[in-house]
């Protein structure tokens, strides 16, 4: 599958420097508003201000960066064929301690810091350029190349220069294949533009820095993950505190000059064991925030632990699932990822464009989408919901953008899509949702995923309903899902326009007043239009799945906030038994 038709959300914390990551893409993280010291600035020579004060410092990175930006455009614009329209860097700088346990020992302990440069090279004209889409591609320019992180002038200064020239050839020759295809010149007068013209920015804003004991936090997390230790049948665990300050600096020939800064603070917990039949479980918990004093209570997290590693005991014992079409009630959280995937991705700008993705609302636009009581906006400016952090949120995109709350649907009906700097049929403007990982080329995602309903009842209310509704359609009972861990969707033309959406917990539901049935190995599965057609309503208590989504430009940060719903069909499959085997040699002892 390539990536401009599938998107996965996944619950990896190792995204930026190329660690291992699972294969799907969805976790929990709490963040608070950061404690900030914002400056808004009326001049580049401003954004070197702290670097002017000390003689002899070495030049801020934005001046390195701006004075080679326009030695290489200059050059390019007069002596280059096809001249350069557009230029632009991205300098993402990372820096990470981490800390890992498991069952009571230390098993990683790393501090890391890196720095690198993207580059952005438009050749043509904004009509048409070499990021035109053609064949389900954009373009793949930008390689993520190292920078000094002590701002050597003359290191950074020949990667640029390097960076630039390469990306230049790359481009040149996409627009001249572009602009001799027989096929898309016959196509020309039907596209919308390729890049669209906003406002130059020159913005600063890096928070404080936090203090953290890293000795103090492994302690910690030898002490939690040795809880394992008092259940046999788990075979895997881990609880890992991890903290994480990133630094974008954003520079383009429109003027733009930006530098942005976020910490995210995490602990999170895993474990995996084997179901008697070799079924693979899994269960995690997460607990996140701007501002490490802002955790629970070490003795909250401790008992995080223990309801984990319980619940797995209880998952091992449980029925397996069997295939059924039922009424259903997700849970705010699993409610959240439903509505990142089978609607969130669709209204992301750069899929109408494409023809070879499935479109499911380029001609919808005005019309009605989800039933009237909902409504749905996306808001990268809302950094909390909910009593939590939303991880979506940020200041200015990826394409120098300022951020804003963009209301999607409206009552039901579709109002826009997701936008970057590439217009789509009437939308000529970026409504700041250009993102994209280091390395990859930008385009159109979602930010925090707002869920609205004007239908509300109490969760015992929609308990009620669940249970009269399954009644009605006489099924033997209907599903609960309480915790997910993940989804993913299939966008592309030629696949089955469908999703999957992966719970950890989910109960059966009876409607003669039996107790709920914890089971396992259960899969959501369906189609969008006819998903959205079966909602009946909604909670009136909101909550946050916050996780990193993984798409056409990367893994991005992103949060979902909606109430549960209740929904009168949802379709299940069984997960995949891998059919593993269980440990041959006994368990050692514990000392």
């Amino acid at each position: 599958m390539t990536r401009a038709s599938r998107s996965t959300l996944l619950l990896s914390f190792n995204l930026r420097l190329n660690l291992p990551q699972r294969a799907w893409d969805l976790r929990p993280l709490r963040a608070r508003g950061l404690k900030c010291c914002a400056l808004a600035l009326t001049g580049a020579a401003a954004l070197s201000l702290a670097a002017a004060a000390v003689p002899d410092a070495p030049p801020a990175l934005i001046d390195l960066l701006k004075g080679e930006l326009n030695r290489e455009f200059a050059i390019l614009k007069n002596k280059a064929d096809p001249a350069p329209y557009y230029m632009a860097y991205e300098v993402t700088e990372e820096q990470v301690d981490s800390a890992a346990a498991s069952l009571g020992a230390l098993m990683a302990n790393v501090h890391s810091r890196v720095r690198g440069v993207d580059t952005t090279i438009r050749v043509g004209s904004a009509d048409f350029d070499n990021y035109h889409p053609y064949k389900g591609s954009r373009g793949e320019f930008t390689m993520f190349a190292p920078l000094s992180i002590d701002n050597d002038a003359n290191q950074i200064n020949r990667t640029l220069w390097a960076e630039s020239d390469r990306v230049y050839k790359l481009a040149s020759r996409r627009l001249l294949q572009l602009t001799t295809d027989e096929q898309l010149i016959a196509q020309q007068d039907k596209t919308d533009p390729d890049f669209s013209s906003e406002p130059a920015a020159v913005y600063s804003h890096l928070p404080e820095k936090y203090g953290y004991d890293m000795d103090a936090w492994a302690g910690k997390v030898r002490t939690w993950s040795g809880e394992f230790n008092k259940h046999p049948k788990i075979l895997g665990s881990s609880v890992t505190f991890r903290a994480q300050r990133e630094i974008k600096t954003f520079v383009n020939t429109e003027g733009s000059a930006i530098q942005l800064g976020s910490d995210l603070f995490r602990v999170e917990i895993e474990g995996s064991a084997l179901a008697p039949d070799g079924m693979g479980l899994s269960d995690f918990a997460g607990f996140e925030a701007s501002d490490p004093s802002h955790f629970p209570a070490d003795d909250l997290i401790q008992k995080r632990v223990q309801d984990l590693a319980s619940m797995l005991d209880r998952l091992v014992a449980a029925p397996p699932a069997e295939p059924i079409v039922c009424p259903a009630i997700l849970s705010g959280r699993a409610s959240a990822v439903f509505f990142h995937e089978i609607f969130g991705h669709r209204v992301e700008g750069h899929r109408q464009k494409d023809i070879e993705d499935g479109q499911t609302f380029t001609k919808m636009v005005g019309q009605k989408v989800l039933p009237d009581f909902m409504s749905v906006a996306f808001d990268p400016t809302r950094k909390a919901e909910a009593g939590m952090d939303l991880i979506g949120a940020y200041e200015y995109d990826d394409e120098g953008v300022k951020a804003r709350p963009v209301t999607v649907v409206d009552r039901g009906v579709l109002k826009t899509f997701l936008l970057s700097r590439s217009p789509v049929g009437e939308f000529a403007h970026s409504n700041g949702h250009g993102r994209r990982q280091p390395g990859y080329e930008v385009v159109s995602r979602q930010s925090n995923l707002i869920v609205e309903s004007s239908k509300q009842v109490s969760n015992q209310e929609l308990r009620s309903r669940l249970i009269e509704e399954v009644k009605r359609q006489g099924k033997p009972y209907g599903l609960y899902f309480e915790e997910v861990s993940s989804g993913y969707t299939t966008t592309g033309r030629r696949g089955l326009q469908a999703f999957t959406v992966v719970p950890l917990v989910v109960y059966r539901v009876y409607p003669d007043g039996r107790p709920d049935e914890l089971i396992r190995g259960v899969d959501i599965v369906g189609t969008p239009l006819a998903s959205f057609q079966k909602i009946i309503a909604t909670s009136d208590r909101k909550e946050v799945f916050n996780g990193y989504c993984g798409a056409e430009s990367g893994n991005v940060p992103v949060s979902a906030t909606s109430p549960a719903i209740l929904v009168s069909e949802i379709e299940t499959q069984r997960k995949q038994n891998e059919q593993l085997r269980p440990p041959i040699l006994p368990r050692p002892e514990v000392n």
